[in-house]
Parts: structure tokens; sequence; C-alpha cells
């Protein structure tokens, strides 16, 4: 159908009430199972990479993948970078055409996440890209930096933040962790609530895999209009081959297994997609 940026998919959904899901990709089977689930599900979908995905393979051959993708596809698909650790690596993926651009400083000061972020705003704005921020800090892993003290977005300042960026969209932390949590996640939604009463661009939720369907629910309720999923995509594929070469150990077709990895995936994104609540919104 389409290779599109997330403004309006993502205002659509902020409007209208339920979530887009953004699902990390890490090579090509992955690429063609996130889309297969989409269109099977009449659903506009996200792709994202993070740096150390780009590290292995180049922000030119993922942008190539999800692009010819996107091209056939019969669901609008944007190309997201998730977590773009810094100004170069957020303009090394605007100039090579992703679609919507993360920019991550919510390990800095507060004030010089600003800054970061409205650098970003104020080069990617004349093409009409796009620009996600994070506020707080989501615990867990996320690519090659470990986060062992959580802070939680604070409402006021996520109104100063907003006022002063531009952002399109805007990360919260309200108790998610990136990768795989040892127990269930206690969020503080009653802290979404408040900062989605005094914000107005779409929020995002990010350490959604492991979280329970309800609390996900629940959190859109409250206005998520995008929530992101990686770890449990991981795990899918991986369990896939895994699965396929225990059957068949003497198996040395990649192209064989890697169906088998596909299949698991589509799965994953088909119920997230159900639990996103954006089936049928294209």
């Amino acid at each position: 159908m389409a290779f599109v940026t997330t403004e309006q998919m993502l205002r659509t959904a902020d409007q209208e009430g339920y979530a887009v899901g953004a699902f990390n990709v890490e090579n090509m089977e992955m690429v063609m199972a996130v889309i297969k689930a989409a269109e099977e599900m009449n659903a506009p979908a996200i792709l994202q990479t993070t740096p150390s995905t780009i590290k292995y393979a180049g922000l030119p051959l993922y942008y190539a993948n999800v692009k010819a993708a996107a091209k056939s596809a019969k669901v609008p698909i944007a190309l997201h970078l998730d977590h773009g650790n810094s100004f170069s690596l957020a303009m090394q993926a605007l100039r090579v055409g992703y679609t919507s651009i993360m920019i991550d400083g919510s390990h800095e000061a507060f004030d010089d996440n600003i800054l970061l972020t409205q650098s970003v705003v104020k080069a990617c704005a004349p093409s009409g890209i796009p620009v996600e921020a994070e506020l707080g800090k989501v615990g867990g892993k996320e690519d090659d930096l470990d986060c062992n003290d959580p802070g939680y977005t604070d409402p006021d300042d996520a109104v100063k933040f907003v006022e002063e960026t531009g952002i399109s969209s805007l990360a919260v932390a309200i108790g998610t962790a990136h990768g795989i949590y040892k127990g269930e996640p206690k969020l503080d939604v009653e802290r979404l609530s408040e900062i989605r009463k005094r914000v107005s661009i779409p929020l995002v939720l990010h350490g959604a895999s492991g979280v329970p369907d309800e609390a996900v629910r629940e959190c859109i309720r409250r206005g998520i209009s995008k929530v992101n999923f990686a770890t449990e995509l991981r795990i899918a594929y991986s369990n896939g081959i895994k699965q396929f070469l225990k059957d068949n150990p003497d198996a040395f077709d990649p192209k064989k297994y890697g169906v088998v990895g596909m299949e698991y995936v589509t799965k994953v994104v088909k119920d997230k997609i159900n639990v996103c609540g954006c089936a049928n919104r294209v």
C-alpha cells in the first residue's frame, strides 16, 4: 500500500482510542513475518531497528528490506529508528530514508535531553519526518545499555519537554522494562492518565514484551497510541528455528528453518495487533 511516516498513524490511533503495534526486526525474515501478520489483520504496522541491530547489518540494508516489502504490502508500513542514541545516528537514519526517528536522551540530564531532542526535531522537520523522544528511564536492558535505576516520567516535566522540543510522540516511563520480566510489572497507570490529560501528542509504551495483555489494554485506554514489542519477537523467531532443527537435525537449508521462524513471529505479531486494537484499521 504505502511506505509512510508514523505521524498520521499515531494521530489517528490517538483520536480513535487504539494503539499501533511497533515491532523490532532483526533480519529479512522478521520483516517479512511482521508485514504478513499486518496484512492478515488489515492493520498498520511500524517496523523498528535499534542501534545494535543497525551495527549488525547497517541502515541501508534494513531500509532497502523494509521499503521493498512495504511497496507490495496491502497495509501502511513505517520504518522507525528505535532508541537512537546520538544525533549522528539519527541523521544517518534520516538521510538513508527512515520514515520515523526516535532520539533517546533519557539517560542525560533533563536540560541536555531537551537540547539533544530539539536538534533532531529541527533537522527532521524539513523532510516531514516525525520524532519520538523519551522522558524518564525505562528499566531493563535495551541494546548494550543497562538501566538499573529506572525513573518515572514526571507530568510537569512532560509538559515542558513537549512544549520546548516540538516532538511528535513521547515515550513515557511508568514501570515497564526492556527485556524479560522476572515478575509481573507494576504499572503506574494513574501517572499515565495524568500525563495524558496534560500532553496532547501521542504517547508511547516501551518494554511491553511480557506485560500482561490486559495491562497493555489498560494503558491504551489511558492514552497510549504506540506499543513497542521486541523481546517476544526474538524469542519466537529463535524458538521456531530451534524446534525445526530439533525435529530435523540434518537440515542445512536456511530457507527451511527460516520459514518456521517466520511462522512463529507472525503468530506473536497477530496476537499483539489484537491486543493493541489496531486490526481492521486500514
